[in-house]
Order: structure tokens, then sequence, then C-alpha cells
């Protein structure tokens, strides 16, 4: 007997869209045509002025031969052009491919190739390094100068200008979403430091669900003023062109991070909310007491890229900010976790808070499941707190694949689980916290050792700024506890004194047996280099 389901209700145009992120902007400009969706410097840009620059991009690259499935490469800082060309690619069925503007011409090279760039849109700033990665290109792109006036040591390298092409288009061209949303929309490449990295490729059914996903995570409300402290190249803003486009916000660009920069930037438009890693919060911290004391207003700052040392939320906190921390990887468009927040946990002390915030929590919303689980048996470890497995997850949120690297896409999915490459344990009331990385793991005299325990223990030091901890080789352990420390400004300390303080306050056998006092290297989006800190120890 057939389904009385199955009878005359099948999906037609009246009844079912492809999902796209394209259609927040078509709504936000239809419905709030005059308001700011853009600020950089004295610029000035309302909904409507936007949209239209985004049809024109569109319609000029459509008329350039661009379409379905095609790579449209771009390098630039969080300038109005990425968040244009972050709706403005998709309304024609390209990919974006978000350059990370710290790589070299060799990476860029790599990933030019790779990606089989038709068009490649570049800041003046990087001239130098994209012409040596042209050079190095099997086929050269179109490539497309963004001559920003803010930009004061640029130098114009390509075939016309970014407002040369915009001429090219028409403002009134009409675009809807994809035929299919199952079809590509951004390709990312992930900062491996081992080997090319592996291009992550995202659907627009994905970036929607993420776009939603951060609105109903933050509780954003309509028309935030949203700081561009986080890189827009980094998972394609972690999906917020898409979601404060999609809140009718505000988009306040920022060429450049520094502590005066942000808490004057946040001051002056009355920004509510902004994104950024740990190192971010450091920097903020940095900034002189005045700065500060001129924000008056509530600010909601959304944390992730690497595990925070519950230190740094708590002095970040006391300064007013309200944090989410949440977690997630390339693979999965950004945050895909979030240390959801119980009112009682209010009631707890300030360090005991900043403890709970720490973790990286429970799943979007948009996220269908996750679990600490043994890689090896699939099967989930025991929710004590104590037992680490490796992160997993599963959803609408999760990537298509690794482009034209079919053997590593099945190898991460295998089990029917995403497999994040991050050690956590379990907590008893389900949720999950990172204990490390599986590479950065310190086994020494046969137990394992958690960087990021040590790591947090080491923040609570009054003289630390930042702090990373990694293994080094030791014929006795196999491995130590190596830390490099960078104090805060005015502050002093000895090996001996910071060795001490962890002494007292963890098990000996994970304290630092070598302190080594220095300036952290990092990537573009915050994250410690840990391999390069790993030749260091190595070297000592």
């Amino acid at each position: 007997m057939a389904n009385i389901y199955e009878q005359g209700l099948g999906r037609n145009d009246a009844n079912y869209v492809p999902l796209s992120p394209v259609a927040f902007l078509n709504r936000t400009a239809a419905v709030h045509p005059d308001r700011i969706a853009v600020i950089h410097g004295d610029l000035r840009r309302t909904w409507a002025e936007t949209a239209e620059r985004c049809r024109r991009l569109a319609s000029a690259l459509r008329k350039r031969g661009i379409g379905l499935g095609d790579t449209i490469a771009i390098m630039a800082p969080n300038i109005p052009e990425f968040l244009e060309a972050s709706h403005g690619v998709p309304m024609v069925d390209a990919v974006l491919n978000s350059l990370n503007v710290r790589l070299d011409a060799d990476a860029i090279a790599f990933i030019l190739n790779h990606g089989e760039a038709k068009v490649l849109i570049t800041d003046s700033s990087f001239a130098d390094v994209i012409e040596k990665a042209l050079e190095e290109a099997e086929s050269r792109p179109l490539v497309v100068d963004i001559d920003d006036p803010l930009c004061e040591d640029g130098r114009l390298i390509g075939d016309l200008s970014y407002e040369d092409l915009l001429a090219e288009g028409d403002p009134d061209a009409v675009f809807s979403g994809p035929a299919d949303e199952w079809q590509p929309i951004a390709l990312n490449y992930t900062s491996g430091t081992t080997g090319d990295p592996k291009g992550v490729v995202y659907h627009h059914r994905g970036a929607y669900m993420n776009g939603l996903g951060n609105i109903i995570t933050w509780a954003m409300p309509h028309f935030p003023v949203y700081l561009w402290t986080l890189p827009m190249f980094h998972c394609n803003g972690w999906c917020f062109p898409w979601t404060v486009t999609a809140m009718a916000g505000t988009h306040v660009c920022l060429r450049g991070l520094s502590a005066e920069a942000i808490l004057g930037a946040i001051a002056e438009h009355e920004v509510t909310h902004l994104c950024g890693a740990p190192i971010v919060m450091t920097m903020m911290l940095s900034g002189d007491n005045a700065l500060w004391d001129s924000i008056t207003h509530p600010v909601k700052m959304m944390t992730a890229g690497a595990a925070p040392p519950a230190a740094v939320l708590e002095r970040i906190e006391a300064k007013g900010l309200e944090i989410t921390h949440v977690y997630g990887l390339t693979e999965v468009y950004g945050p895909a976790t979030v240390c959801a927040w119980h009112p009682e946990w209010d009631m707890l002390s300030a360090q005991d808070k900043a403890d709970k915030k720490a973790r990286q929590g429970v799943t979007y919303v948009v996220q269908e499941a996750m679990m600490v689980a043994d890689p090896e048996t699939m099967e989930p470890v025991p929710a004590d707190g104590e037992t680490m497995g490796e992160i997993m997850m599963r959803g609408n949120i999760t990537m298509s694949g690794y482009l034209k690297n079919p053997a590593t896409t099945e190898k991460s999915f295998e089990g029917g689980w995403f497999h994040s490459g991050d050690l956590a344990v379990m907590h008893p009331d389900g949720y999950a916290q990172i204990k490390d990385r599986s590479k950065d793991i310190i086994i020494s005299g046969g137990e394992n050792i958690s960087t990021i325990e040590v790591e947090g223990v080491l923040y609570r030091h009054p003289a630390v700024a930042e702090a990373a901890v990694v293994a080094r080789p030791d014929e006795k352990w196999g491995e130590t506890p190596c830390a490099f420390v960078t104090l805060r400004p005015g502050s002093e300390a000895t090996e001996v004194e910071i060795i001490a303080f962890c002494r007292d306050n963890m098990a000996h056998f994970k304290c630092p047996k070598t302190i080594v006092f220095t300036e952290l290297p990092k990537t573009s989006t915050g994250k410690i280099q840990k391999f390069v800190l790993r030749e260091q120890a190595a070297a000592l």
C-alpha cells in the first residue's frame, strides 16, 4: 500500500528554493535600503549602494565568461571589496577562494594553480608577493587591482582596477540563488604545517545554515554594528559576511589590527559585536585604560581559533565585554560548537565562570551532532572529564570535502563522522573540552601531558602575557614540557619563578622543565605556530 504522503505532494518552485546566503543580501537591500551597510574610514555606504555594487561585480564577471564552478581568488584585508566579493561571486555560481594574506609566494602560487583561479582580485598592498606568485602560475588569471585610498604602500599590477571591473557590470542585473544548494560557494585552504595545504570546499547550504547559526548562537539582534577584527579570509570570516548582512547590520572594516585601532573603533562606532582569536583579546588587553574608559556601551565578543586560557577570558570580561566561546575548524565553516551558557553559572566566582567558559561545549543548533570518541573503535569515551578521545562532528555545516583529494576526504569522513584531530574529554554535563591537538600532546615517561592544561596555569601567573608549551626531546623521559613565554610590558620573572609557580598549581610531572622568554610566532589568524616552537625546543 502506497504511503499517503507520496501522493501529489512533490517538490516544486512554489514550495522549494535551494538555500543560499545570496538571499540575505537581496532581502536586506529591499527592506532596509537606506541603512548603513559599510563603514571604512570616512566611507559610508548604504545597503542599496552595497547591493548595487555586488550586482555590478556579478554582472561584470558573467560578461567575462565566469560561471558555474569557476574559481575567483581574492587577496585583501578586511575592506568593503572583500565583503562585496563574498556576495557578488556566488551570485554567478562561481566559487570564492579567499587567500591567507600572510602566505608566501610559493603557497599562493600552489593555491592559484590547484584551485584553477580564473580571476584574482588583489589589494595593491600585496603587489610584491602576488607578482612572484603569478610568475609560478600555470596560467595567469585575470588580475584585478583594489586601489584602496586607505592603503599607504600599494602598487598596481593588474589588468584593470576593481572599479573599472564594476563599471562593466549592470546595476540592475537580477540574480537568484544556485540551482542546487550543494553547489560550491567557497574554497578555503587549510594552513597545514607540513606538505601542501588542502582545499576545503563549502556549499551554499552550509554557508546559509551557519550564517543563521551565528545569529541563533549569539542571539544577535537586528542592526548589529560588527567590527571586522577577524580576517575575512579565515573560513569566510566564520560566515559573518552573510550573518551580519542577514540582520541588516553595519560592517565596520579595519585594514590592520592594534589595540588602539580596535578599541578606538568600538568607541567611535558603538560597535556591538566582534570576533577574534585569543590573541586579539590579549592585544586588546594591552590597550591603555583611557581607551577602555571610552567604551561605555555593551559589547559582545566571540572567540575561537585556539583554546582560550581561562585567565584571559577572566581578564577581558572584567573589562566589561561579554564573551562567547565557540570552537570549530575550516572544515566545519568556522564555529560549529559553543560553550552554551547556563544562567545558574552566573553565581560562580569569576575564576570558576572563566573555567566553565573555556570549554568548547556543545554543537551549534545547525550542526547535527558531536562526540568525543576513540578514533580506532569509534566508541564514545566515558563522560568523566578525564578520558581523552578525538572530537568528531557530522551535519549540515561540514565541508563537501577536500578539492582534488578523494583519499584524504574519505579518511577524514571515516565511520560517517568528520575527524577533527583535536583531543578532548567529555564532561558529565555533555560539554566537550579540548586538551590538545593529537600532534601536540606530550608523552613524558609514559604519561600524557596536555599542553593546553600547562598553558592554562602559565596564563594565571601575573607576569605572563602569552604562553605556549611544546615537547622538548629528553634522554631520560623521552619528552618534557618546554614553555615559551611572553611577559607583560613592565613585568619581570625568572625561569625559576615561573617553574615554581607551576609546581605550586599542578602535578609536578606536568610542569615545564624549560622556560624560554620570547615573542611567539603566529599565523595570520592568531594561532601560535607550535611547529616553529618545536624546532626551537629541539635545538636548545
